[in-house]
């Protein structure tokens, strides 16, 4: 049995401008993210950021396949 890893990147090119997105939501809803450890953060902090990631990106392309 192979071991999986979630955060693995499909387009390892895209891995730069996906932490910049990272960075952008987190100070977009107040998340005092950092690079490097964010080990201070609380779970709910870090999963807002991904959460919001998230629902951006999913915006995006509703808003791409609409030809917005």
């Amino acid at each position: 049995m192979t071991s999986s890893n979630s955060s693995r990147m499909e387009v390892p090119q895209a891995k730069e401008a996906m932490d910049k997105f990272k960075m952008e939501v987190a100070s977009e809803i107040g998340v005092p993210l950092k690079n490097g450890y964010n080990g201070d953060l609380t779970s709910a902090q870090n999963g807002s950021v991904g959460g919001e990631m998230v629902r951006q990106m999913i915006r995006r392309q509703e808003e791409e396949m609409l030809g917005k």
